[in-house]
């Protein structure tokens, strides 16, 4: 497989990243229309459309904080280009949270909004990695060098880890345990999502040893330290497991 993988269309091509990330944004809308649709949604319409915007304010603004910080020796090159140029999900996903807990409070919505968004947001996921994937090097969510049997030269004859695959099935196995739980569990109001962040942030913290990432003397990335920020925010969910099961009076 040659990459980057394009579609041609004449003379021009258009990159298959691109055309994953926009069925990613459609499809996980559409998604989550079809699931808010045959759910019983405590949130209203009008509020859970205040939410959508504080959470794409919160992960625009922290997918690019944390993509900026994320090469601490280039932030002499800050500018808006380089801010708009950098980003990560892991940014993202806890400055979409941060963004939508402010507006929640702000509205007075006490119950989980994030519930209903898991199994979308993993479909995305998945799209989006794809996407990645196919993009090759200039996506720079490849890995390290390494020699495994699996490893793949994505255009520069290195053959590395190739970690946006390794997210793909990280997804597939979080969506089949999560609908494996709930079969035989109900999940209490909140833990569906922070069952997905913490699985997520913990993924992260642990793969981003095999990325080509910048390193602090003491050994942890960027990317890794906001993972553990946001793992302890969600310490509940460690000491007390049995409080994501609903109990019943």
């Amino acid at each position: 497989m040659h990459f980057p993988v394009n579609i041609p269309i004449g003379s021009a091509a258009i990159p298959v990243h691109f055309v994953c990330e926009t069925l990613a944004y459609f499809l996980g809308y559409r998604y989550y229309a079809y699931l808010r649709k045959n759910t019983q949604d405590q949130i209203s319409a009008n509020n859970r459309l205040l939410i959508f915007i504080g959470a794409a304010f919160g992960a625009f603004l922290g997918s690019h904080i944390v993509g900026v910080l994320e090469n601490p020796t280039l932030l002499s090159q800050f500018n808006l280009i380089y801010f708009m140029g950098n980003k990560t999900i892991v940014g993202g996903m806890l400055g979409g949270l941060i963004g939508v807990e402010l507006t929640k409070k702000q509205i007075g919505v006490t119950v989980s909004s994030g519930d209903l968004m898991v199994y979308p947001l993993i479909l995305a996921m998945i799209i989006g990695r794809t996407g990645c994937f196919l993009a090759g090097l200039e996506d720079g969510t490849y890995g390290i060098a390494s020699n495994l049997p699996w490893a793949i030269n994505f255009g520069d004859g290195i053959r590395r880890h190739p970690t946006n695959l390794y997210e793909i099935l990280f997804w597939l196995l979080l969506w089949i345990s999560l609908n494996l739980m709930e079969r035989k569990h109900e999940f209490a109001n909140g833990a569906r999502f922070k069952v997905f962040m913490v699985s997520y942030l913990i993924f992260r913290l642990l793969v981003e040893f095999i990325k080509p990432a910048y390193f602090f003397g003491f050994g942890l990335s960027v990317i890794q330290l906001v993972c553990i920020g946001g793992i302890l925010y969600y310490y509940k969910v460690f000491l007390y497991p049995s409080k994501l099961i609903k109990t019943y009076a």
